[in-house]
């Protein structure tokens, strides 16, 4: 038998030869797709689902497998796929998903603390990697993802913010070219209330259906100590990043797209707390952050209570009096304060909120553009790519860094120790506004407020005052084996 021959029967067997696990795809070639992480909401549809359907209506994919540590999860799932008659693979363990030649690219939706190991991993596999906000659970984890996506040349998407909006894109190039003045200052909102996720006396039941210690991965693996496995992990450090690095994120990186900035701020500062119940939760619901860009600083706003979650403009004398409801009802999103007016999300107003120009440039989804960053190998064509994404979540990062080494103080001090900060200490004015609407005693539960910190933008890491116990948050301890290596 001639050896071309051989080849081509042996590959249609299934034999494993030494070839490279991700080759290079013709235009006719479909891209087989392994989606990591289910989602927990599977009669209603989670994440890690939407992303499933999303890759299925996308011409030229097939979803070709499915991960999920959580039977219960993937065997939903796997049944969907079933009853379209459509073939999938299943996988308990995404290592063993990896190691399958089938699989060009993988799709990661786990939770946070997953994110970026996965990917380094899929990246030495010879994987390309659409991975789910945010895409790295603290600031060495993303460094170390940019490092991976270069040294084995893979695509790797960053989900994040608005970088599929064309029309946020031409908003953005409008500003930039000067036609509404000097950038004063960019405005990001995370206004979303959030129910409390009660306490517990001691420690739950894991699901049955989990290997808990492949979900706690690079985490610690302790004792379940809230009610509900999935989601709300969201709200402990050791598995996520609290509001902003849930939903924030989105809005987050519209604001450092919007400052124009490829690294990381000087310094930034954070004021809030977990206020208005008492429950299982470690990451803040109120939370007001400074991030010190040039030409003009972040102002990042949280706020998860129920009543008034809404933008007043207490202080603001080129605009006083000014509701978010006048912001055309912005609530979670970003605004870009000039001179000459300010951009909402489409569009530009003048200082009275007069209409000026709506933009309407037209961008493909994110998951179109990886695909076809995938196609032509051409990183360059990604909206967020690793480093991208490293860089928003880096604001993330810094932010919640912030707020978790300050100290409880009464508001009074508070508002002298920002009095120098116009911007800030305007956001603190509405926050009080907001606390009090919810009836909030700070006597009983003080608002926190950090230090102002100052990062090194070439080592990414704190210097000064207060760095010591700020650089214990840049990285963490990793739980063997599934440690995030510094050579990567």
């Amino acid at each position: 038998m001639k050896r071309r021959s051989f080849l081509k029967r042996s590959l249609g067997a299934g034999v494993m030869l030494s070839l490279p696990s991700s080759p290079i795809l013709g235009a006719n070639d479909a891209i087989r797709i392994g989606v990591i992480g289910i989602g927990s909401f599977v009669k209603i549809g989670g994440r890690g689902r939407g992303d499933v359907n999303d890759f299925r209506d996308i011409s030229g994919v097939r979803v070709a497998a499915l991960c999920d540590c959580d039977s219960y999860n993937l065997n939903y799932e796997l049944e969907q796929f079933k009853e379209r008659q459509e073939k999938v693979k299943g996988y308990a363990d995404f290592r063993d998903l990896l190691n399958d030649p089938e699989i060009d690219a993988v799709s990661i939706t786990t939770p946070n603390h997953w994110h970026s190991l996965m990917t380094i991993m899929a990246c030495q596999a010879g994987k390309d990697v659409f991975v789910q906000k945010p895409s790295s659970h603290n600031i060495f984890e993303g460094r170390k993802m940019v490092e991976a996506m270069r040294k084995y040349n893979r695509i790797v998407q960053a989900t994040h913010g608005p970088r599929n909006s064309g029309e946020t894109e031409e908003a953005y190039e409008y500003v930039w070219s000067g036609q509404l003045g000097k950038m004063l200052c960019v405005y990001g909102l995370n206004y979303r209330p959030r129910i409390s996720i009660g306490k517990v006396s001691g420690p739950q039941p894991v699901p049955e259906t989990c290997d808990y210690d492949l979900w706690c991965g690079p985490a610690p693996k302790k004792p379940l100590m809230r009610k509900y496995l999935h989601y709300d992990w969201h709200w402990i450090w050791d598995t996520g990043n609290g509001d902003l690095g849930n939903m924030g994120i989105h809005a987050m990186d519209g604001c450092r797209w919007a400052v124009n900035q490829d690294q990381l701020p000087k310094h930034v500062a954070s004021i809030g707390g977990r206020l208005g119940y008492d429950d299982d939760g470690e990451t803040p619901n109120t939370l007001i952050t400074l991030l010190d860009y040039e030409p003009a600083p972040i102002i990042f706003e949280v706020r998860g209570l129920p009543k008034d979650a809404s933008f007043h403009d207490v202080n603001w004398e080129r605009n006083a009096g000014k509701t978010m409801d006048e912001y055309h009802g912005l609530r979670i999103g970003t605004i870009v304060i000039c001179e000459g007016g300010y951009i909402q999300n489409d569009a530009a107003y003048d200082n009275d909120g007069k209409l000026i120009q709506k933009f309407t440039r037209q961008r493909v989804s994110t998951k179109q553009n990886f695909i076809d960053a995938i196609r032509k190998h051409q990183p360059d064509l990604l909206f967020t790519d690793a480093l991208q994404g490293h860089l928003s979540c880096g604001l993330v990062h810094m932010a919640n860094i912030a707020y978790r080494v300050g100290r409880g103080r009464p508001p009074e001090e508070i508002k002298d120790r920002i009095s120098g900060e116009k911007e800030l200490s305007d956001s603190f004015d509405r926050l009080m506004q907001h606390l009090a609407k919810n009836k909030i005693d700070l006597a009983k539960e003080p608002l926190i407020a950090g230090p102002m910190l100052t990062m090194d933008q070439k080592t990414e890491r704190f210097t000064g005052a207060f760095s010591e116990e700020a650089n214990r948050h840049v990285s963490r301890e990793y739980r063997e084996p599934f440690v995030v290596p510094e050579n990567v």
